[in-house]
Order: C-alpha cells, then sequence, then structure tokens
C-alpha cells in the first residue's frame, strides 16, 4: 500500500472568514450560540481566534451577548435584518418573509406560492428580484436535482440540501467515502494493536484502544486525503457507518465542560473491534440499523438496488 505523506498544519484562518462562519452561525440559530457550538462547527480554530472574531462582532455591534441557563449566548442583533427590504412592497416582504422563515433548509416556489397565494408569475418575478439584490440565493438540492431551493443569502444551506461532505455536484462520491471508511479503520485497529502490545492488564488494555471522534478527525486532516473541510460529524457519521458493519464499538463518557470533542459535557469513544463469530441469517438485514433508511426507495439516489450492503446480505 501507497505510504501516505502527511499534511502539514495549515495556516491561520482569515479572521473575517471566521466572522462571516460566525454570523451564518447566528442566522442558522436564531436564538443564540454558545461557544461549545461555535467550536464544535469550528474545531481546527484556536480558542484564542474565536474569542478576537466574537469580541469584534460585539465591539461592532452585530452580535448581542445574553446569559441563559447553560451560560453565555451570542445572537444576531435584530437590527441587522431591518432595513433590508427597504422600498420594496407588501408582495415581496411577504415573499422574504415566507423565505427567511424556511431558514438554511430553503423552500421550493411551489411552497411559496401555495404559502403566499401569489400567482407563480409574480412570484419567480420577485424571486429575481430578490436574488439581484443579494437578499436570498437558489441552491440545487440533492433530493431533487432538477428542483431549486430558496434561502437567504448569507446562509449556509443545510446538510440536507447539499449532502454535506459526500456529495459533489449532486452525485454522491462512494469512493471518496470508502476511503475514509478504510482510514479511520486502519486508525483505530492501529490504536488497539498499540494498547495490545503494551502488555497491561485487560482493562487497561481495553480502555487505551478506545479513541474520540476528534482524535479521529484530526489523524484524518493530517492525512490530507480530503479535498472539503471535514467537521467532527462528518467523521462520526463515517465512524457509525463501521458500527453499523460490526467493525468498531461505541461507548460514551462524561467529560469536563470545554474539553474538546465533547458536546454537552459528554464525549463519545470508539474502539475496533473483531467479532468472535459471523452472524447469520436475517441478524445480519442491514435494514434494521440503516441509518437513511427513510430516504430509500426504488429510483431515489439510495435504494435497495444499489445497496452495496444488500447485495453482501442476499450473497451471505
Amino acid at each position: 500500500m501507497a505510504e501516505v505523506k502527511v499534511k502539514a498544519q495549515p495556516p491561520d484562518a482569515d479572521p473575517v472568514e471566521i466572522e462571516n462562519r460566525i454570523i451564518e452561525l447566528c442566522h442558522q440559530f436564531p436564538h443564540g450560540i454558545t461557544d461549545q457550538v461555535i467550536q464544535n462547527e469550528m474545531p481546527h480554530i484556536e480558542a484564542q481566534q474565536r474569542a478576537m472574531a466574537i469580541n469584534r462582532l460585539l465591539s461592532m455591534g452585530q452580535l448581542d451577548l445574553l446569559r441563559s441557563n447553560t451560560g453565555l449566548l451570542y445572537r444576531i442583533k435584530e437590527s441587522q435584518n431591518t432595513g433590508k427590504m427597504k422600498g420594496s412592497d407588501n408582495q415581496e416582504k411577504l415573499v422574504y418573509q415566507i423565505i427567511e422563515d424556511a431558514g438554511n433548509k430553503g423552500i421550493w416556489s411551489r411552497d411559496i406560492r401555495y404559502k403566499s397565494n401569489l400567482p407563480l408569475t409574480e412570484i419567480n418575478k420577485i424571486l429575481k428580484n430578490l436574488e439581484s439584490k443579494k437578499l436570498i440565493k437558489a441552491v440545487k438540492s440533492v433530493a431533487a436535482s432538477k428542483k431549486k431551493v430558496y434561502m437567504l443569502y448569507n446562509l449556509q444551506p443545510d446538510r440536507s440540501v447539499t449532502g454535506g461532505a459526500w456529495y459533489s455536484d449532486q452525485d454522491f462520491e462512494s469512493e471518496f467515502v470508502e476511503v475514509l471508511n478504510q482510514q479511520c479503520f486502519k486508525f483505530l485497529q492501529s490504536k488497539a494493536e498499540t494498547a495490545r502490545e503494551s502488555k497491561q492488564n485487560p482493562m487497561i488494555q481495553r480502555n487505551s484502544s478506545f479513541a474520540s471522534s476528534h482524535e479521529v478527525w484530526k489523524y484524518i486532516c493530517e492525512l490530507g486525503i480530503s479535498k472539503v473541510e471535514l467537521s467532527m460529524e462528518d467523521i462520526e457519521t463515517i465512524l457509525n457507518t463501521l458500527i453499523y458493519d460490526g467493525k468498531v464499538e461505541m461507548t460514551i463518557i462524561a467529560a469536563k465542560e470545554g474539553t474538546v470533542g465533547s458536546v454537552d459535557g459528554h464525549m463519545k469513544l470508539y474502539r475496533a473491534v473483531s467479532p468472535i463469530i459471523q452472524p447469520t441469517g436475517l441478524v445480519r438485514a442491514p435494514c434494521g440499523l440503516c441509518p437513511v433508511f427513510d430516504d430509500c426507495h426504488e429510483g431515489g439516489e439510495i435504494s435497495p438496488s444499489n445497496c452495496i450492503y444488500m447485495t453482501e446480505w442476499l450473497e451471505f
């Protein structure tokens, strides 16, 4: 197998890009976001860089600082949304409001027509006008290749719209997912092998064979095998497929607030496992554990006819 070269650490991110991403997150979560949310969305950004970006946005009056039961919250100032529709008529304001309420999942023109009760020709005219003002944008959805959804211009589309890191130009990157699957499993296997070679008692060996999703994410980032920026959520999705394959097991432990890789005081740990015997018959049917079961249908992007897990099960 060819040796994979370790990618050098990337330079510090552009402060403006960090600020723009924080603003996008605030638009996605209008009730406010915590520092933990920002950290989970941008794990590669140092705490000092995050603090500088937040302080700058606060000083410019773009964010409000609030206190809640869960701690400090950062929320976009309402004044940021005022004045955008100055000079627009009531119909245009109505369409803009409908699109704004849809959030980062967007809304089809058909649904805009249903909610606004406006003629389709009028809606198309309003949509073009709002797009020209850069108040909204049209995004192609992986759920329907010939249809577009509309959302506010400054929003980052939801993963359900773009397909996340696993899609490129609406095509599912199966080879890329397979490479990530192999590399994640290789890392956990290496971790387990190192634990076995330590010759310590079985309990210590077992505990030291676990790795957090942040450790796996860091390893994948250092390999430099991805052309897109992967989040820990992306890596956890890959690790979940390994769990469904019976190659990996997961446990959840308590963690101190602010610990890298923790969410709400909990951290997910993973380790490679080797089943003693192979399960047989219906126990191996993939549908019962499939995370995209609800999206699977004949003729769709995900269907029984192109499911590799179904093919393997039938061959068994």
